[in-house]
């Protein structure tokens, strides 16, 4: 009960981003179902469904495909999805993407590694295949955390017995080498799996300390975000909410029976930002629990970016069950 006590002290609050941080623009329109921002430096990068990364350097956008050796499959929930720039980015030119691939009636996931060229992105090795598929719930995030590790997110599939099992790459948050390699400390022997019991899993962000956060959504309301730990057991699809059984982690906060339908997760000063496409809006989520609206947009908000000047949000206002329009922007948010 505390964690939903905490959502409604937050919602109460309705705190609002800093008074410099609402003036805000438009900066890039016409965007094809866009799905992750990165940042090098104030140069952003964004991934489109379809399979293009763009590149906006704060007044030019310049939209380059993502050559690959499967083709991407762009349909539904999955397409071109999760984009990390590697920490020598600058100079190496490589990020990762969590790709999905196959036909609709055989899908999987993968993550790869590229390199932008002159006129495209193009694949320089596979780190991990095999990563179960769906329709709607592919997870899809990847992230270089603080220790130079790479993690990335995925979704349950529908099989309620994938999350539990150690065994499956399904409803889990994977860590792995730069170079797709397994750790040494990873919790599980010979295994990429950091935590597991994950539904859809859509966030990834670190606070200052190193502390790594969660975003999934839930099934049918109870969207959570979670602390994650190493090793630990996040309960789906055996609890969800208030919920609570022996060696399973309740979320730091979670929805109720309302929905958040949570995506992108980003780490700005003290607090949590959320990217919430059913709400809407921008979301502010405390070390304490509690949840507030940040910035209300009226639409679908995919992924939110923290950089040095700015806060960039983009929208994905095409659902994928094909609901919605696609007129999708970048928005820019001085801090």
């Amino acid at each position: 009960m505390a964690a939903k006590a905490a959502i409604w002290r937050g919602l109460l609050m309705a705190a609002l981003l800093p008074p410099a941080a609402q003036a805000q623009e438009t900066v890039l329109e016409g965007l094809d179902y866009p799905w992750d921002i990165e940042a090098q430096g104030e140069v952003v990068y964004l991934t489109e469904k379809a399979g293009t990364i763009g590149i906006f350097d704060g007044e030019n956008f310049a939209r380059l495909p993502v050559e690959t050796s499967a083709p991407i499959l762009n349909d539904r929930g999955g397409g071109l999805l999760g984009l990390a720039l590697r920490p020598d980015f600058a100079q190496s030119r490589r990020a990762v993407v969590y790709q999905h691939m196959g036909t609709p009636e055989d899908r999987s996931n993968r993550v790869i590694e590229i390199e932008l060229g002159n006129d495209a992105w193009y694949e320089t090795r596979v780190l991990l295949d095999g990563i179960p598929g769906h329709p709607l719930y592919n997870g899809g995030r990847v992230a270089f955390g603080p220790g130079g590790m790479l993690y990335a997110t995925t979704g349950w599939t529908e099989n309620r017995e994938r999350p539990q099992d150690v065994g499956s790459l399904a409803g889990k948050i994977l860590r792995l080498t730069p170079e797709g390699a397994l750790p040494e400390d990873n919790p599980f022997d010979g295994s990429p799996v950091w935590s597991l019991g994950h539904r859809n899993p859509q966030g990834l962000a670190w606070n200052a300390g190193g502390q790594l956060y969660a975003a999934e959504h839930g099934q049918s309301g109870h969207d959570e975000v979670n602390r994650i730990e190493r090793g630990a057991n996040y309960g789906w699809p055996l609890i969800q909410g208030d919920e609570t059984r022996d060696g399973m982690q309740a979320p730091l906060a979670h929805s109720g029976r309302g929905t958040w339908a949570p995506s992108g997760l980003a780490w700005e000063g003290e607090r949590l930002l959320l990217a919430s496409l059913r709400a809407g809006s921008l979301l502010s989520v405390g070390t304490d629990g509690a949840v507030s609206e940040a910035l209300g947009l009226g639409e679908r908000v995919r992924d939110v970016l923290v950089s040095e000047a700015y806060i960039y949000v983009i929208t994905s206002n095409r659902s994928p069950r094909g609901d919605g329009a696609s007129d999708d922007r970048m928005i820019r948010l001085s801090r």
